[in-house]
């Protein structure tokens, strides 16, 4: 991964490949139950779920709306 690091407003130097990794762990702000990285959690914020859990339950799940636009066999 490369390396950004940007120039804020007032000059000072930020790298946000640094910061995201110093806080995957911080709970995400709302209603989802999920820290930064995506994983889902539990209460006192314990990891239920990863996010690879998580990503290969969705991919798993039938896409809708494809199948609905499939074409129909007429007999």
């Amino acid at each position: 991964m490369a390396k950004k690091i940007y120039r804020t407003a007032r000059g000072k130097k930020l790298d946000m490949d640094q910061l995201r990794l110093t806080n995957e762990e911080t709970i995400a702000v709302g209603n989802m139950k999920v820290n930064a990285r995506g994983d889902e959690l539990g209460k006192g914020g314990k990891i239920i779920k990863t996010r690879n859990q998580v990503m290969k339950k969705h991919y798993k799940q039938p896409n809708k709306q494809v199948d609905e636009l499939a074409p129909t066999k007429k007999v």
